[in-house]
């Protein structure tokens, strides 16, 4: 059998399997189970975000034989053909090859017709934009009043070169680019899915360079999967993406701590001989900076992603936390400023030069080092065992420390953190929505209830609470009873956790920038002032 590439092999194929993009499946779920179906939908958002997957699912739900719902059973023959590609009534159309208004009028001359087998006659047009003038002229009047078995799926990245008259007689939907964190968090899934070996720093990587595409970041691991023989380590997937090797990185920031020009402009001469891209060198120091500011305000948010603990943490010892936000804003001017350069080598020399001439100077005119201090790694928990019993249940939790020994505590409590628990079963699509949105309600046993927020009744269903209830029974190892009500949750449910720190990590960025002295000195100096919307906390 010949091999099925990974943006094939995983595409969705019914809505809980979506990663992200919530706020369009909440409106589309809700159409499909009251039976309030638009006769036309458009789709906008960059490549790679699920524009043409939503849309194929939405046909599967409209016309799979066991009637319209959000749950098509996958298993019909209208739903196998769906998947296949080979359903008559779905007549997927690439205005890109058809711009003509005579092949537009040719696809419009069989709406009147009454759909082949299915219950709809589906007409899913990719990137419509491409249509000429006449052509949409030409199915402007079908738009607006289609036959009662007929619903039209526009999909398109560039949605500014739409008529309004067609934008007005379609319901749209803008669908985002996808956040790092997610994208990372649906390869890891799939990592282990195909039984791959992959270094969580690798994965971080092709999610980085992915740049918010899902499609692109599974053609990257299929790229990184044959570049490195099915294992995906950090080296190989640089190496593959063209990207320096961290030590670089740290080497210059070593040379920045120490307050050595010399140093700085020799690993910037190494650096040169892989012949980089320095725009990418410089985003790198960037991200490591902020790296090393966690590690100075938040050691315990550390992630094996962000890199080599070690060297982290000596360059959070040598350098102040004023240094580093000092080096993590001119870093960003010099990025955005890097194509004015003379070339992009002394642009990068440039910007290091500057954050060495901005240092703390001592009488003498000399930079000051910065003083050392004392970061704490983060301590990690190796194994967390618990012991059930009928009445009782004691946890028993062993913790490796940083110095090698081990502290064993016992907790009598058997309640579970449930946000913990969502983040460590890695749920994706609706279904981690379903489990974000709820609390334990109670527990006893083996029997656990949820409660729901009503707000978000519709990401319920029973089958949903089935297999949630599945996925807990097997990352417990025990046969569990869930449960789950739809009423007023007494906790705060992990999505709200979630957005209170995201809430806290936005108003620390402002914070930053408000108080920051370059940004001061010149709110002083030229009168300005901070366009708060512009802030964006970075992850």
């Amino acid at each position: 059998m010949s091999y099925q590439v990974l943006a094939r092999k995983w595409r969705p194929r019914n809505f809980s399997e979506m990663v992200g993009q919530e706020h369009v499946l909440r409106a589309l779920i809700n159409a499909l189970d009251t039976n309030r179906v638009h006769h036309a939908f458009l789709f906008t958002g960059t490549r790679g975000v699920g524009k043409t997957t939503i849309a194929r699912i939405l046909a599967k739900s409209l016309n799979c034989e066991q009637g319209v719902s959000s749950t098509p059973c996958g298993e019909c023959s209208a739903c196998r053909e769906i998947d296949e590609g080979r359903f008559v009534d779905l007549i997927e159309v690439d205005a890109a090859s058809r711009t003509k208004v005579e092949d537009t009028r040719d696809l419009l001359d069989n709406v009147q017709y009454a759909p082949t087998r299915g219950r709809y006659k589906v007409y899913l047009i990719d990137e419509v934009h491409m249509l000429s003038n006449h052509s949409f002229n030409a199915l402007l009047k079908t738009l607006e009043e289609p036959p009662p078995h007929v619903k039209f799926l526009l999909a398109t990245t560039d949605p500014q070169k739409l008529p309004v008259t067609i934008l007005s007689r379609c319901l749209q939907f803008n669908l985002r680019r996808l956040s790092q964190d997610l994208i990372q968090g649906h390869l890891q899934h799939l990592v282990n899915e195909e039984g791959l070996e992959a270094e969580p720093i690798a994965l971080h990587q092709l999610a980085r360079a992915a740049d918010g595409s899902m499609r692109d970041a599974l053609s990257l691991l299929d790229q990184a999967v044959a570049f490195g023989g099915g294992k995906l380590s950090d080296s190989d997937i640089r190496s593959m993406l063209g990207s320096i090797e961290q030590t670089y990185v740290y080497e210059l920031l070593q040379a920045l701590a120490a307050s050595d020009g010399a140093a700085v402009l020799q690993q910037v001469q190494q650096l040169a001989t892989q012949v980089p891209d320095f725009g990418d060198v410089l985003s790198e120091i960037i991200t490591a900076l902020h790296h090393i500011a966690i590690l100075q305000q938040v050691p315990v948010a550390y992630d094996e992603a962000m890199g080599d603990l070690q060297r982290l943490t000596q360059l959070a010892e040598q350098l102040s936390a004023e240094d580093v936000q000092l080096y993590y804003q001119i870093g960003l001017v010099g990025r955005r400023d890097l194509n004015l350069a003379p070339d992009p080598r002394t642009g990068l020399e440039m910007v290091l030069l500057r954050m060495l001439a901005f240092c703390p100077a001592n009488a003498d005119g000399k930079p000051q080092q910065a003083q050392k201090k004392t970061v704490k790694p983060p301590e990690s928990v190796v194994i967390k065992q618990e012991i059930r019993e009928p009445d009782s249940t004691p946890v028993v939790e062993i913790s490796e420390q940083n110095d090698g020994s081990q502290l064993t505590s016992i907790a009598v409590s058997h309640d579970m953190d449930w946000a913990d628990m969502v983040a460590n079963l890695q749920l994706v699509g609706v279904l981690n929505q379903l489990a974000m949105h709820c609390v334990i309600k109670a527990q006893q046993g083996n029997e656990i209830a949820l409660a729901l927020e009503p707000a978000n009744e519709y990401l319920y269903t029973r089958e949903r609470q089935e297999r949630l209830q599945e996925l807990l029974s097997e990352a417990l190892d025990e046969a569990i009873k869930l449960n789950i009500e739809i009423e007023k949750p007494q906790q705060t449910t992990p999505a709200k956790q979630q957005q209170q720190q995201l809430q806290a990590r936005q108003e620390q960025a402002e914070q930053t920038i408000k108080s920051d002295v370059t940004v001061k000195n010149i709110i002083e100096t030229f009168n300005a002032t901070v366009d708060e919307s512009s802030i964006e906390a970075v992850d």
